[in-house]
């Protein structure tokens, strides 16, 4: 199978890490990267609780320095087009430099899209912000699956259990 990098977008609390860790466990050799608040974090940045623009325009700008820095066999845990949904979710009339998120993207052989299903399949707490999330959902939708920036991001959108998950990607691979 050829070396691929591979974003996994999502809103929060969907499903990306667990897919993320069973991808790296059935592709030996792919590298997994963080996503941006990890390493953000790990580097002393201090988020605001709850997140703020601010701190989602920090992420975008990192997560676009990552692009260029990710090994081939990669799975890319969020891609530029994760903190734009953010950062429309919050402010609708967030101003996006198209240039740079189709150039960033270009480094992805393929995007895949976690959105939240009905009934939704993880369980988040009552403390979660859960209008934010589903706002974010459907930015991510519109974004990555309709390209509403008109970005020419090719995404598909995974569904089912884990196990489906999994499959689903290890056949868009080939």
């Amino acid at each position: 199978m050829t070396a691929m990098r591979i974003a996994i977008s999502g809103t929060h609390r969907v499903g990306k890490s667990s897919l993320i860790e069973a991808l790296a466990a059935r592709l030996p050799g792919y590298r997994v990267v963080e996503e941006p608040y990890a390493v953000l974090e790990e580097e002393g940045y201090e988020f605001s609780d709850p997140p703020t623009s601010e701190d989602f325009e920090v992420q975008l700008r990192r997560s676009i320095e990552m692009v260029g820095d990710a090994p081939r066999d990669a799975l890319v845990d969020r891609c530029p087009l994760d903190f734009v949904a953010y950062l429309r979710a919050l402010d609708d009339e967030y101003e996006v430099d198209v240039e740079a998120l189709r150039d960033a993207m270009e480094a992805f052989d393929l995007v895949v899209v976690v959105s939240i299903e009905s009934p939704d399949r993880i369980v988040v707490s009552a403390s979660e912000d859960r209008t934010l999330r589903r706002d974010v959902d459907g930015q991510m939708r519109a974004i990555l699956l309709d390209d509403a920036l008109d970005i020419g991001v090719e995404a598909f959108e995974v569904t089912g259990g884990l196990d489906a998950r999994v499959e689903q990607v290890h056949r868009a691979m080939r």
